[in-house]
């Protein structure tokens, strides 16, 4: 018996890993995050147990496993996006260790590299930006120290910043000393859901195109150089002068 944590993506059900997708159609058991997953990613399954894991709390969910394993059943229990990120799997999985029931991972599509295929953009240019910095806003539970938003924003690196969009005002407020007024930015709302939507302006006029979409939840904040210039120099891989193993 195993449970299966699996990323089932940002939202498109077609952007759910074949062996993610293989292992929700064979499980007898599904714990699935009923906010965040589309009842499309479960199509073909054939579980005799199917929670949503949104009416549960954390003990409910591991009792449910706990029976799972008892009689010897696999779980596959569907986050969304990738569940190592973001994904409060890491409680479950002390849980686990400590009971003594297997498990494994398996990856899914980000909302940060939904987002960044929806604006059509790389988000690590050559001498622009060669970092990516995925963080959320402190809220409810704060930061440890050293990376506070204001901490992160010195290095000036492709930042994705999640659960903020409704601090955006304050969010813009730490990034403007270190990326500067014209720095573009995105929102992207419910990427690869039917009805995603998105804004891209710079840290001076983002807020009031965020406020006429009325975006109020399930966003991605993206700020970075890599947003909107074409002044970048082309990568050593692909360049005629440079030779490797396998283009001498």
């Amino acid at each position: 018996m195993t449970v299966y944590f699996i990323g089932a993506g940002p939202g498109d059900p077609e952007l759910i890993t074949v062996k993610g997708q293989r292992l929700i159609r064979t499980c007898p058991v599904i714990i699935y995050a009923g906010s965040l997953v589309p009842a499309a990613v479960l199509e073909g399954h054939c579980a005799e147990v199917l929670v949503n894991s949104a009416e549960l709390h954390l003990q409910q969910i591991i009792e449910t496993i706990q029976a799972a394993h008892a009689k010897g059943q696999d779980v596959a229990r569907v986050h969304s996006g990738d569940p190592s990120l973001y994904g409060a799997i890491g409680e479950q999985i002390r849980y686990l260790r400590e009971l003594g029931i297997p498990y494994q991972i398996i990856p899914g599509v980000t909302a940060t590299a939904a987002s960044a295929a929806l604006l059509g953009v790389e988000l690590t240019l050559p001498a622009i930006s060669q970092s990516v910095i995925l963080t959320r806003y402190a809220d409810k539970s704060p930061m440890p120290s050293g990376e506070e938003l204001a901490s992160l924003a010195r290095h000036r690196s492709t930042m994705a910043i999640h659960l903020g969009v409704q601090h955006l005002e304050k969010i813009i407020e730490e990034l403007r000393p270190h990326y500067g007024d014209d720095c573009p930015i995105a929102v992207v709302h419910r990427a690869t859901w039917p009805d995603q939507d998105w804004v891209v302006g710079t840290l001076d006029d983002i807020l009031d195109k965020v406020r006429d979409k009325g975006f109020r939840r399930t966003a991605l904040i993206l700020v970075g150089r890599v947003l909107a210039t074409d002044s970048f120099s082309e990568s050593a891989l692909y360049r005629a002068s440079h030779a490797h193993l396998y283009r001498p």
